[in-house]
């Protein structure tokens, strides 16, 4: 294996799609065999090279694999930044997209990936806690920070507001046991007031009813989600970080936190 396979790897293209694209640290200690994959997915910035080093030292201690991917904005149309973030984008399913991009690591580096943990930041929380819907029997541990407009579990409203039509537009339908098994860790910083970003208006690409409702700020909304998840038996921690605002490197160190407890140590 080359030196460049180690450390901090270069951008990679996805072989079942070469649009999208990841780039990994692979840790210098600890057991190839026993590794595990860590997805750490980027914000509306695009920031994945940075996600992706915040995340090295927590390699080297839990013998983890990071992937952090990147879908890059103008997908299609030239001036879009959200494609991911709601999972399917004119017939793009980012979620099939990450699990290709796993399994290619996964077979690169010869470790097992049936289960792995994802984090997410802003832009890249929308998609995290909606892939845990689709997907909760592939995790291991998720970390979710300061989402904009959280998916509540209400199988009463339509997606994204709600999950009623979930299966009907993914072929996935919910499977509570099995999210009640992922530790969910939830987080944002008590000073993440803005609303400019997040407040839905009708006509816009993302407004429907009930877009609003879960509160006016990133605090608000991702209480409210923490309560449609704890009521449905799922296991939360939740951490509101003072003095924070929208600030990833924050944020992260509270993920990191979370996930070296829940984890535990490989090296």
């Amino acid at each position: 294996m080359s030196p460049y396979d180690v450390g901090r790897t270069p951008a990679t293209a996805c072989r079942a799609d070469q649009r999208f694209s990841y780039c990994l640290y692979v840790p210098t200690c600890g057991e190839a065999a026993d590794r595990r994959i860590l997805v750490a997915v980027h914000g509306t910035e695009r920031g994945n090279q940075a996600m992706r080093d915040l995340f090295s030292d927590l390699a080297e201690t839990l013998n983890l694999i990071i992937l952090a991917p990147l879908f890059p904005c103008g997908i299609d149309e030239p001036y879009d930044r959200d494609n991911y973030k709601y999972i399917e984008y004119r017939g793009i399913r980012f979620d099939e997209v990450l699990l290709s991009m796993i399994d290619e690591v996964a077979a690169r580096y010869g470790v097992d990936a049936q289960r792995f943990s994802l984090f997410g930041f802003s832009g890249g929380a929308h998609f995290v806690h909606r892939f845990y819907y689709l997907h909760p029997q592939r995790l291991s541990a998720l970390s979710v920070c300061a989402p904009g407009s959280p998916t509540l579990l209400d199988s009463q409203k339509p997606w994204w507001v709600g999950v009623a039509d979930m299966e009907a537009r993914f072929g996935r339908s919910l499977d509570p046991p099995a999210l009640r098994a992922v530790p969910v860790h939830l987080a944002v910083g008590d000073a993440d007031t803005d609303t400019w970003e997040i407040t839905h208006k009708p006509g816009g690409a993302h407004w429907m009813d009930g877009a609003n409702a879960t509160g006016a700020t990133r605090v608000e909304r991702l209480k409210t989600l923490e309560a449609s998840l704890s009521a449905a038996g799922v296991q939360t921690r939740m951490d509101i970080l003072p003095g924070v605002r929208h600030q990833r490197d924050a944020l992260a160190q509270s993920a990191i936190a979370f996930f070296t407890q829940t984890l535990g140590a490989s090296c």
